[in-house]
């Protein structure tokens, strides 16, 4: 008797019990579609503060706040979590679990470290009076830059729900598929966060 007939014999429909198999080309292109969405709303983000990055209202420049030498670093944790992240794809490829769960472990520390570092950014210039509230700039600053963290912070709790699965089940077709899509978006945020160092820092304090 076949599982679906043993199934339906036991008075359940089959498709209670069985799961769908996604295809892997339509997976990643629904990834991508998200992708482009994000990419859009980014992208208005960064024409508001296009508009608004020298509305000070009477309080602290770009040039006041902005402390270059710590976002450059912080710009390196981020860029070196997507190499780690790319290491973690490749052993992926070769099926080597160990391994994949060590870079993706990697992964995730850089993420945490570069998150930690943007927060005390911000807590450093909220306590100097510089808040969202303080002027439009502000507010653009901390509305792109801060979309941005979430991102981060959303992407490290989705590392570790993988790295969770991977642990258990290992690298079977299904969490390949996921990590793929994971690394896609890993990569998005590292160049998302290339153009805000750029727009916002580099540019801010000329």
């Amino acid at each position: 008797m076949s599982t679906e007939s043993a199934v339906q014999t036991a008075g359940q429909p089959a498709f209670y019990v069985t799961e769908e198999e996604h295809a892997h080309s339509s997976t990643l292109l629904g990834f991508w579609i998200y992708i482009m969405s994000d990419t859009l709303i980014f992208a208005a983000l960064f024409a508001t503060f296009g508009v608004l990055r020298h509305r000070y209202a009477g309080g602290p420049t770009a040039a006041e706040v902005l402390d270059i030498p710590g976002v450059a670093l912080n710009t390196a944790m981020l860029l070196i979590s997507s190499i780690t992240c790319g290491f973690a794809m490749l052993e992926m490829q070769k099926r080597n679990k160990g391994s994949t769960l060590f870079w993706l472990a990697v992964t995730g520390l850089f993420g945490a470290a570069f998150v930690g570092l943007e927060l005390h950014e911000f807590a450093t210039m909220i306590a100097e009076g510089a808040g969202p509230q303080r002027s439009a700039f502000l507010s653009a600053f901390f509305t792109l830059v801060g979309t941005h963290g979430t991102h981060v912070t959303i992407g490290i709790i989705w590392l570790i729900t993988l790295m969770v699965q991977v642990g258990r089940k290992g690298l079977v077709h299904e969490n390949a598929r996921r990590l793929m899509c994971f690394s896609m978006f890993w990569h998005f945020l590292d160049v998302i966060w290339i153009g805000v160092f750029s727009v916002v820092y580099l540019l801010g304090v000329l």
